[in-house]
């Protein structure tokens, strides 16, 4: 009796053992998915915004140019911003810039006015910077406006579509006075941060009601300031 217990005993174990086994080792395959998944997200993540400052320069572009974006998985769209120039009256200009956004996983990057931004939040990282550069008596605010129709791409077995601009150059002088810029942006981190490294005080704020805030960067002192729209007309093909 006592060695049909003891029988029954060791079946008992082996199969709770292979059990435990089995949900370890189930566990180690989701770890191993889930690391591969953020690894491609990150690398993802990396080519878009290497992708996006080779394909997008409309500062230095004038006339038509080509560039192409590739990722393995994820979606790309436009969403809608503005930027504006403010004196001590209000605002001077409104420029409706808009927004190439990349999403993965939970990676994110962004060409906004002329920069792109890695990141979401206040994490956001600038590792290209906008065209907006202040000297004591001048002020040049670029405004890269993309001029494209809404539109989303979405993959998840990879992607390659072509971005095509013409881009064209429009300055206003908007004279002697106390400005600020505004950048509508769902990361104000990084844009604080680059304002706040170019002299300027730095506030938030929503004008337009849309739920979506905008940095405001006060530039001390009085400067002649300029205003360059670089008309980007934006087209964007299946590669």
């Amino acid at each position: 009796m006592s060695g049909r217990l003891r029988g029954q005993s060791d079946v008992v174990g082996v199969a709770i053992l292979l059990g435990v086994t089995v949900v370890a080792l189930g566990s180690l395959t989701a770890s191993i998915g889930a690391v591969v998944d953020s690894n491609a997200a990150t690398a993802d993540a990396n080519r878009v915004a290497a992708d996006l400052d080779r394909a997008l320069e409309p500062v230095e572009t004038t006339g038509v140019n080509r560039g192409r974006i590739s990722f393995s998985r994820g979606e790309l769209r436009t969403v809608e911003r503005d930027l504006r120039v403010l004196d001590a009256n209000g605002v001077v200009r409104r420029v409706r810039v808009d927004a190439l956004v990349f999403t993965t996983e939970n990676r994110r990057v962004a060409f906004l006015a002329g920069a792109v931004v890695r990141g979401a939040g206040k994490g956001g990282r600038m590792v290209t910077r906008p065209p907006v550069t202040a000297s004591p008596d001048v002020l040049v605010v670029g405004a890269p406006e993309l001029d494209a129709s809404d539109f989303a791409i979405a993959s998840t077995t990879g992607k390659s579509v072509v971005l095509g601009t013409d881009v064209t150059h429009n300055r206003t002088t908007l004279g002697d006075g106390r400005y600020r810029v505004a950048v509508e942006t769902a990361t104000p981190g990084a844009w604080r941060r680059y304002f706040e490294r170019a002299n300027a005080t730095v506030t938030t704020r929503n004008f337009d009601d849309d739920g979506v805030d905008s940095v405001v960067a006060t530039y001390p002192g009085e400067r002649m300031a300029y205003l360059v729209v670089h008309e980007m007309r934006l087209e964007v093909a299946h590669g």
